[in-house]
């Protein structure tokens, strides 16, 4: 009988970020954990689910902090370039928001991110694929308030869920509840259900610092552009902070920009190009961007390129550079 190896966990160099963040010496934390010291200056490092919860455990050890999921959740800051969060608050709402990160966990990691839309409600449910081994509560309990925080960032708003349920209730219980603003649930289950008018709200982070990091040319937003610029420009523009959401069809671009798909097409061919040549130009020029000023993986890379999966990207890469991602990253260092 051939078992299957249960996924892995990968790891990124914003870790380094995140120790910091809480006053840690990575190389103290991961001698802790039993694990290298410089495991974390490695590109693309994935551990099993054992290393990995380990190297949780040593964080909690060092802090002894009964608050750390909180406090790593309200310190997160909208001006931080991290995939998942870059590409959430490029999101239109909650609930688009939740199904790209959806689709993030699942490249990460053995966990899983169900988002389920009612009509009075939106459900963001997760689950662990790794049995035997269990997640640390304290693990579990960040991922679920991070869709509260997430909310929050997004809209502006103070959201409160309408139910929040875990399987390990933490102590002490007050804070938690008081940054939810509802009782606390244990259940089989762990999920955060929000009502569907909030999960609807309008994110309203199109300014976000985040795109700093960005070059010039990379970070024109479509309210910046001057009246008489090109449609192949506004196109661009949208498309750049589509990408990172997902939503690049050309009828959410013709949407976002106020005109029919009809209209939209007619006026880019006008200019003599086309929308698939637009979307292939950006995706190359942020490719190009992502490569040479991030050690993020292919796969996150792949993610905020909008790929449905990494090898398309590769084909993708390969085609506009007559190299892989890896070799162009090389060569760019």
């Amino acid at each position: 009988m051939v078992t299957t190896p249960h996924p892995l966990y990968a790891l990124d160099t914003t870790w380094r970020t995140l120790l910091a963040d809480l006053g840690l010496r990575p190389a103290d934390v991961l001698r802790r954990a039993g694990l290298s010291d410089d495991l974390l200056t490695q590109p693309s490092v994935r551990l099993p689910s054992e290393d990995y919860y380990r190297l949780w455990a040593s964080i909690e050890d060092a802090l002894a902090d009964p608050l750390l999921p909180l406090r790593l959740c309200t310190g997160v800051r909208a001006e931080s370039f991290l995939p998942p969060l870059f590409a959430a608050l490029c999101s239109p709402n909650l609930l688009v928001a939740l199904q790209r990160i959806a689709k993030y966990k699942a490249l990460i990691g053995p966990i899983r991110l169900g988002v389920v839309q009612e009509p009075d409600r939106v459900t963001a449910e997760f689950s662990w694929l790794d049995a035997p081994w269990t997640p640390p509560p304290s693990l579990v309990m960040m991922e679920l308030l991070f869709t509260v925080q997430l909310a929050r960032m997004g809209t502006r708003e103070t959201i409160r869920p309408i139910e929040f349920s875990i399987g390990t209730v933490p102590g002490p219980l007050a804070p938690y509840e008081e940054f939810l603003g509802i009782r606390i649930r244990r259940a089989n289950s762990h999920r955060v259900v929000f009502d569907a008018r909030d999960a609807a709200m309008p994110f309203l982070t199109s300014n976000n610092a985040m795109w700093s990091m960005f070059e010039p040319d990379l970070r024109q937003r479509l309210a910046d552009l001057d009246a008489d610029v090109k449609t192949a420009e506004r196109v661009h523009a949208v498309l750049l902070e589509g990408l990172p959401s997902g939503l690049i069809g050309m009828d959410a671009i013709a949407s976002k920009l106020g005109l029919s798909k009809r209209s939209l097409q007619r006026r880019i061919e006008a200019e003599g190009t086309s929308f698939q040549e637009i979307l292939r130009g950006t995706r190359n020029a942020l490719a190009r961007h992502y490569l040479r000023k991030t050690r993020m993986p292919i796969a996150e890379i792949s993610f905020l390129l909008g790929f449905d999966e990494p090898n398309s990207f590769y084909r993708a890469f390969r085609s506009w550079a007559g190299m892989t991602p890896e070799g162009f990253r090389t060569a760019s260092s």
